[in-house]
């Protein structure tokens, strides 16, 4: 058995290090807790988009290879922007399929189209904006942009992302969502971009746990009776 200065240390180590990531503990806890008690469909926001949605065919469209595309077409997308074909070009480029013309991004008009599309047919739109920048926090960050928001008259803060330059429905935000990505920052401690679960903030917090679970076994091992009954029962022997 340790001596009783030793034991002394243990104890004040185990201590303190529990009061110092005590409330990071709660909060892994309570953020798994939500995690694994919702449906991550619903964090989607599957529930608001529209289930029956199905691609539109479209005839006559000009050959790809008739296109004035610099430098060659390496990847192409089809889009269906306010009843018109285009093709998305190499991810820079928005061509009309019909006629060949280069369009520079989509209106406000046939993003509330596209938007439509993909969203549920009872929702109505109450406000659109155009944003050309965000930070690291917002919750369409890493995304194309300039977007188009469109927000909904919904209880749940609803809102769906166009973005101008392909014409292309991106994403749905809405509270339990944001709910989710409070969360998730809280349990990876990424505090700038939410996403990173790699920060040196995270691996610190890490150690300092293990060291506090360790030391409260050796803590235990220590301290309890049985142990030190078990010890002096060997030394008789």
């Amino acid at each position: 058995m340790v001596n009783r200065h030793t034991a002394l240390k243990i104890r004040k180590t185990h201590r303190y290090l529990g009061l110092f990531i005590g409330i990071q503990f709660l909060m892994w806890t309570i953020s798994g807790l939500y995690f694994s008690w919702t449906d991550i469909d619903d964090i989607h926001g599957d529930q608001f988009r529209n289930s029956h949605y199905q691609p539109k065919g479209f005839h006559n469209l000009i050959s790809p290879s008739k296109l004035d595309v610099p430098k060659g077409i390496r990847t192409i997308e089809i889009r269906d922007i306010d009843n018109m074909p285009y093709y998305w070009i190499n991810q820079n480029q928005l061509y009309n399929a019909s006629n060949g013309e280069l369009k520079k991004g989509v209106t406000e008009r046939e993003a509330l189209y596209v938007a439509n599309q993909f969203m549920d047919k009872s929702l109505k739109v109450i406000d659109v904006k155009l944003i050309s920048e965000v930070d690291k926090k917002h919750e369409y960050r890493e995304r194309l942009l300039p977007a188009y928001v469109m927000s909904y008259n919904n209880e749940n803060a609803l809102k769906a992302y166009v973005s101008v330059n392909d014409g292309k429905f991106q994403t749905v935000r809405h509270r339990s969502w944001r709910w989710f990505d409070f969360l998730w920052m809280t349990h990876t401690m990424d505090y700038e971009g939410r996403d990173n679960f790699n920060t040196i903030v995270l691996r610190a917090f890490s150690l300092l746990g293990l060291i506090t679970v360790l030391s409260g076994f050796l803590l235990w091992y220590t301290s309890s009776p049985s142990i030190r009954k078990i010890i002096k029962r060997k030394k008789s022997e």
